[in-house]
């Protein structure tokens, strides 16, 4: 029998809804018994805040108006899911690898239901790994402020799903874990650097900076380091350089309209997934 052979019989929204709520738990059962892989994906960020962090605030010129690191702090917080989701992602090459993806797609739930539920449960995962740094946050100078910490979550988050959505497309075209790691990080390490998340986006070349732009990764980390400096007082000139604003053509891009983007191409790559499973399972 063939994944082709059995047609879902689904039985409403709530019926979808229960199956993605299921698929989600699995994921959170995953993660609650893989603490290793909390350790590791946790390490690299903190490597990069309080090493790379430290050692650069003496090389990188803030105008001795706001510490590197706090700087640095929302791009750590992006690599802190950047990770985490894509491998998230990716790991239906194993579920495919190990017969059980052919076992969910049989299911008599619809696609949509499993590929939501398995990027929901992936995004939750990486934001979760993300509180740990979010906890550290008056470490470097962030203040502990409860809209700040919703507002950075629900931004995590965003960012999250849209990875979490990204890795599970190149699963469905990638059919061994060999090559699904290094094509994911050929994808999503340009995404990081290309963020903004390591250096600040003011006077670049005009190559990098329609770059950057078009990084949907961007989209997270701006909104996220404005809300900080928001929550500080950053003066003006200092803000202009470490944080400038999103243009299109002469238009300074909101932040609203900046997380609406970020939303709005996660949903893009969901469908795209779930597409292009419906396509090659």
């Amino acid at each position: 029998m063939t994944t082709t052979d059995v047609l879902p019989a689904t039985g409403g929204m709530a019926h979808e809804a229960r199956a993605a709520a299921m698929v989600w738990r699995r994921e959170m059962i995953r993660f609650q018994h893989d603490k290793a892989r909390i350790v590791a994906m946790l390490l690299q960020p903190l490597l990069f805040l309080f090493v790379m962090g430290t050692g650069l605030s003496s090389v990188v010129d803030t105008g001795g108006q706001v510490d590197f690191r706090t700087f640095l702090f929302p791009g750590v917080l992006a690599m802190s899911v950047l990770f985490s989701a894509a491998f998230a992602g990716i790991s239906l090459v194993w579920d495919r690898e190990f017969g059980f993806l052919r076992e969910m797609l049989v299911a008599p739930v619809g696609l949509p239901a499993i590929i939501v539920g398995k990027c929901l449960g992936g995004a939750t995962m990486a934001t979760l790994q993300s509180v740990v740094l979010l906890a550290l946050a008056g470490l470097v100078g962030v203040p502990y402020d409860p809209v700040l910490m919703v507002e950075l979550l629900a931004l995590l988050f965003v960012g999250a799903l849209l990875l979490t959505a990204m890795g599970v497309l190149l699963s469905a075209r990638i059919k061994q874990i060999q090559a699904a790691m290094p094509t994911s990080q050929l994808i999503i390490m340009p995404m990081m650097f290309l963020s903004g998340a390591l250096f600040p986006m003011a006077n670049l070349p005009d190559w990098l900076a329609v770059l950057t732009k078009l990084n949907p990764l961007t989209y997270v980390v701006q909104p996220m380091r404005a809300a900080i400096f928001d929550h500080l007082d950053v003066p003006a000139d200092a803000w202009a350089a470490l944080d400038p604003s999103i243009t299109w053509w002469g238009w300074e891009v909101p932040i609203a309209a900046q997380v609406l983007v970020a939303v709005v191409f996660s949903g893009i790559v969901l469908g795209a997934a779930i597409a292009a499973f419906d396509r090659a399972d």
